[in-house]
């Protein structure tokens, strides 16, 4: 049989597969709703402005802000300007900013020497509901644009496509709300102390901000991008379509059911439903499934190497020139610590970022994944972002070389918590901080326990110490048994109480007490009181005060 002969065969099983097994969405998604009535703000030179203003004449209302200077002088393009939307209202203030999206644009100018709403002044209004700019540098710089506005500067391809969709633009309209935040998972701050800011890096659409100390997304301005949840180290922003446990599932069964049909390992290919969408064809090798999402950057490093423990040969993203250079930049990264990953424990570079050039030349390249040795898929079942991962991990690494070293890193959410023990107190502000419960106490014993496994190297810990003890390393731990252990970091016997014998602090806390105040004029007196637990403390100070009443007042 011939090598395409064979991948034709593939083909016909990829077909069976796909049309057997789906991603398990919310029956009811969430929304968000834009409404708007059209009223547009048209930017840039006031000629090309006017004639675009005339092609939207049937809007509820057109107004020009003038940013650049008057594209041509030609007499028979300005006597064509002079004719078109002579109803339409020009100003010539100073753009001071633009912010909004669909229905809610407010635009705020230089106006009689101080800030004003445009809208406002031009069509008495509280907002723009379209911003058509022509100006050539944009006045919203973002890769991921509002919906509503429209840059085209002076690209005419650009400008007829725009003209033709903001007519449809008027009513109300709803999009998914792709995102969800947990607060009681978020290591962003805790108490007032700054921690993991990883989410807040990588959108593309500034749609993430840090308000009152608590992440917040604005729903309408998400576009769906999936870069917080893929950064997010703890699972507390999750995308909503699909979710990750749904995503999860439908790779499980999807690798499963094409090597039971096929008697070979697939190839995963995720890719966007827009452009990338569009790239597929039945040209694709038949070992390859390709797997539509919002964006490339929906798929994290955990739905990665979970599809290569379950089975899959390799795992491909497909970037295309419309994504975003955020993300493709982020991509890059998570790709290269996934095969750095993969190469320590002795596995082949099984995740690939490739190009639209590449994808029509993949054939020549999955021949060389063909020699790979094969995984022997994983019985676990997707569970919490965090666990999945290192499950994946840990059954890649058996399958290979099943090491089981530690490699330090920078930048990674993977790692240890350092405690230089003669000054810690055990006084356990890092364990009520911690997010993810990798610090926790010995309950009844003075004891400070960790465990690797759940430390995103959030900082919170390291910050709220009063004693500056802690301190991080950033590592990848392949030994499963040491990283899921709960660790001692430090632990003491307890100090007794000098009058009861009931334990009621850890001794370092006693002995720092006694160092710093003991020497005091105000405790030299009753410097055995420290030493006692509080209802003792009490009771000493009652019998105190019987046996002597005016000894306070001295």
């Amino acid at each position: 049989m011939t090598e395409n002969t064979h991948r034709a065969g593939h083909a016909e099983v990829r077909r069976q597969v796909l049309a057997q097994t789906r991603i398990l969405g919310n029956l009811i998604p969430p929304t968000v709703s834009y409404s708007t009535e059209g009223h547009v703000l048209i930017l840039g030179a006031e000629d090309l402005a006017r004639l675009a203003a005339d092609k939207l004449s049937a809007m509820a209302s057109c107004t020009i802000l003038t940013t650049d200077d008057i594209s041509s002088q030609d007499e028979a393009h300005l006597e064509q300007v002079m004719n078109a939307a002579t109803s339409v209202e020009s100003f010539y203030n100073k753009l001071v900013s633009i912010k909004g999206f669909l229905g809610q644009f407010q635009v705020v100018v230089e106006h009689n020497g101080t800030k004003a709403q445009l809208s406002t002044v031009a069509i008495r209004r509280p907002h723009f509901d379209v911003v058509l700019d022509l100006s050539i540098a944009p006045a919203i710089q973002l890769e991921m644009l509002p919906p509503g506005y429209f840059h085209v500067g002076q690209d005419s391809a650009k400008l007829e496509d725009a003209l033709a969709q903001i007519p449809d633009l008027v009513g109300q309209f709803d999009k998914p709300r792709y995102v969800k935040v947990n607060a009681d998972l978020c290591a962003h701050n805790r108490n007032g102390l700054n921690g993991c800011n990883r989410c807040l890096n990588f959108c593309p659409a500034d749609a993430i901000q840090s308000v009152e100390k608590k992440i917040e997304i604005d729903p309408y301005l998400c576009h769906g991008a999936g870069s917080c949840t893929n950064a997010c180290p703890t699972g507390a922003i999750s995308y909503d379509l699909p979710n990750p446990q749904a995503l999860h599932s439908f790779l499980n069964k999807l690798v499963a059911r094409f090597i039971e049909q096929a008697q070979e390992a697939p190839v995963i290919l995720f890719h966007d439903q827009a452009q990338g969408q569009a790239l597929i064809n039945d040209d694709l090798p038949g070992e390859v499934l390709p797997v539509a999402l919002e964006e490339i950057t929906v798929a994290a490093m955990d739905h990665w190497l979970a599809a290569l423990a379950w089975g899959a040969r390799e795992v491909l993203i497909l970037n295309t020139a419309a994504t975003a250079p955020t993300l493709t930049s982020m991509l890059k990264g998570e790709v290269a610590l996934a095969c750095r990953i993969l190469d320590e424990m002795g596995q082949p570079a099984r995740v690939r970022l490739i190009d639209e050039a590449e994808l029509t030349a993949l054939s020549a390249s999955l021949d060389i994944s063909l020699d790979w040795p094969v995984i022997v898929p994983a019985g676990f079942s997707a569970s919490a972002k965090r666990s999945t991962l290192y499950a994946a991990i840990d059954h890649l690494n058996a399958q290979a070389a099943d090491v089981r070293t530690t490699v330090p890193m920078t930048n990674v959410p993977f790692g240890k918590v350092n405690l230089k023990q003669d000054n810690c107190t055990l006084c356990m502000s890092c364990v009520a901080i911690c997010p993810t419960a990798a610090l926790k106490d010995g309950g009844d014993e003075p004891k400070l326990l960790f465990t690797e496994q759940d430390c995103v190297q959030c900082g919170l810990c390291e910050a709220a110490c009063p004693e500056k003890v802690i301190s991080l390393s950033a590592q990848v731990n392949f030994d499963p048994q040491s990283r899921q252990a709960a660790r001692v970091l430090k632990e003491e016997k307890p100090f007794e109480c000098v009058r009861c014998g009931a334990p009621f602090a850890t001794q370092s806390m006693v002995h720092r007490m006694l160092d710093m105040v003991g020497m005091h004029s105000a405790f030299s007196a009753n410097i055995e009181r420290l030493k006692m637990c509080g209802d003792c403390r009490v009771k000493d100070m009652f019998e105190d005060i019987l046996q002597d009443p005016e000894k306070q007042l001295r």
